[in-house]
């Protein structure tokens, strides 16, 4: 097979998530090849390059999250002076929830060549793993780690039509499949893709509240869950089965309706505690006056 030659310019690689064997022939000659490395944790990328068996002879630079704004511009002046930038994150694609979309965008605008090595994502693999329809799906990330803007999102992954995949880390994987179970039901069916590519990989598939008690036993691993999408028939976790709540500063009274949906949640196996805090988020409410009353009521 012929070496492909890196072109000035930037250029996205993907890099292995796991396996260092999925790493592509492009990838391997693109780092012996590269001007400029642009990588988000400069000890990957010397590991990576040892463990594929390539000798590194570009310039490496430190590109993540918290210098991408301030790094983006120098990198595309040198590949507009002609030099090989090559981007890679710690795994799989650059802009992917890893560094670079700024960079890309900035490529554009500034007519900078721009090119992309193809290669794993965790994503997709994870999605084509969960036996979850395929044919329409979105990616949000990690979600937003509390308060409203956390609300609502699991509000949004309720109602959404499509299947969702996510990523979280397994310390807190239990709490958000609790969470997940409140605002989309506890039946909604979704899979728990867990270090994908290494020797420990492994797909778990089931309802929200079966992987949510499967997880309280505690989870290692990189994580990657992916989701159903809506059903068309409201139920418990349907984001249009209730009210909307205030959205002033000052908490309502809780209603019976709120008091019935946490004890629905706690017969279906979700820990009331969870629950009312879902529902009390979700609808603006005092989350102690609603588990006690869900209790008391019990």
């Amino acid at each position: 097979m012929r070496t492909p030659q890196l072109s000035a310019g930037l250029t996205l690689a993907a890099t292995p998530i796991g396996n260092l064997a999925d790493a592509s022939h492009r990838l391997v000659a693109a780092l012996g090849q590269a001007d400029v490395i642009a990588a988000e944790d400069t000890r990957r990328v010397r590991q990576l390059a040892a463990g594929l068996g390539v000798t590194l002879s570009g310039r490496i630079i430190a590109f993540h999250d918290h210098n991408e704004e301030a790094r983006a511009d120098e990198l595309l002046d040198l590949a507009a002076a002609g030099q090989a930038v090559l981007v890679v994150s710690d795994a799989g694609m650059p802009t992917i929830s890893d560094p670079g979309f700024r960079l890309a965008a900035r490529a554009h605008e500034r007519d900078i060549p721009l090119t992309v090595l193809p290669g794993p994502s965790a994503v997709v693999t994870a999605l084509a793993l969960s036996g979850i329809a395929t044919d329409s799906f979105c990616f949000d990330g990690f979600l937003p780690r509390k308060g409203r803007r956390r609300a609502a999102a699991l509000t949004r992954l309720a109602a959404e039509p499509r299947t969702s995949i996510i990523f979280e880390s397994p310390h807190r994987l239990a709490a958000t499949l609790a969470e997940l179970a409140a605002a989309c039901g506890p039946e909604r069916e979704a899979a728990i893709a867990r270090e994908l590519t290494k020797i420990h990989e492994e797909v778990r598939r089931g309802s929200l509240i079966e992987l949510e008690q499967w997880a309280r036993q505690g989870v290692r691993g990189e994580i990657v869950i992916v989701i159903a999408p809506c059903s068309s028939a409201p139920g418990v976790g349907d984001p249009g089965s209730t009210s909307p709540g205030p959205l002033g500063d000052e908490p309502a009274e809780p209603d019976p309706r709120f008091v019935a949906e946490v004890r629905r949640l706690a017969e279906l196996g979700l820990r009331m505690k969870i629950a009312a805090r879902h529902v009390a988020t979700r609808e603006g409410i005092n989350a102690r006056e609603l588990f006690n009353l869900a209790v008391a009521d019990s």
